[in-house]
């Protein structure tokens, strides 16, 4: 096992390996809410999400024996959950890509190399506010970032999850979904966007954006039911992973 990996996790592994069931549950405990907030962001469909982490279980006890510590062991097991959902979600994204059409006009997004166009009109100003934690503690404006967040793309809301939720690094996050460091970036920066033009709106204007459609996506709620805008940022610091944590353990 890499000695790279914190000590912490080596010692979680090596109980894991020896079939110890009290550390097995703690650590599904710590991580199952979370994993199924992840995985509900590749499919619409709640039952196929748990399907999809119950997998992923599986499928991080037959590869215990073959991780070998090139990443942090939660940066490794939401691999797992990366490939398992591509595969598992891949007939109803299909469906979903094909039966749904263009309501409307789609945003123009910002690309590298297109210069101003997709960005702002006119540079974001601060909010005049005389206590910004008032807004941010408020269920209504919880409830507007929640909103932003359904209205995401799929792969959009999956960077914005493992980044600014999960906190994990621009590496790990590319190795989990198994996309470019430049294409992560365009992919934060355009769902950071959203979020933020959405609670400007509402500071503004005082006035909740209209429902966006869901691309058949919903924002990641915990086991207690809180949404992704309810969790604290960042969460879970110091998780640490190479770049090459994607490959390691099942396929």
């Amino acid at each position: 096992m890499s000695t790279q990996l914190p000590q912490p996790d080596r010692a979680l592994v090596e109980r894991l390996r020896s079939g110890d069931e009290t550390a097995f549950a703690a650590l599904v405990d710590s991580l199952n809410g979370r994993l199924l907030g992840f995985a509900r962001t590749f499919t619409s469909s709640p039952p196929l999400a748990e399907d999809i982490v119950q997998e992923t279980w599986f499928a991080v006890i037959r590869g215990l024996r073959a991780f070998e510590g090139r990443s942090s062991l939660r940066t490794w097991i939401f691999s797992i959950l990366a490939r398992r959902a591509r595969t598992m979600a891949a007939r109803e994204a299909r469906r979903a890509a094909s039966d749904g059409g263009a309501n409307g006009r789609t945003p123009v997004e910002w690309e590298p190399g297109r210069g101003r166009v997709g960005l702002w009109e006119d540079s974001p100003v601060p909010w005049a506010l005389a206590d910004p934690a008032a807004i941010y503690q408020s269920g209504e404006a919880l409830e507007v970032v929640q909103e932003a967040l359904e209205g995401l793309p799929e792969t959009q809301l999956q960077v914005v999850l493992l980044r600014d939720v999960e906190d994990l690094t621009a590496n790990e996050v590319c190795n989990i979904l198994d996309i470019s460091e430049t294409n992560q970036r365009v992919l934060l920066h355009r769902g950071r966007s959203r979020v933020r033009r959405a609670i400007d709106h509402y500071v503004r204007n005082g006035a909740r954006p209209s429902p966006a459609a869901t691309n058949g996506v919903s924002a990641p709620r915990s086991s207690s039911g809180a949404g992704a805008a309810d969790v604290r940022l960042p969460m879970n610091p110091g998780i640490s992973g190479s770049s090459r944590s994607g490959s390691e353990g099942v396929r």
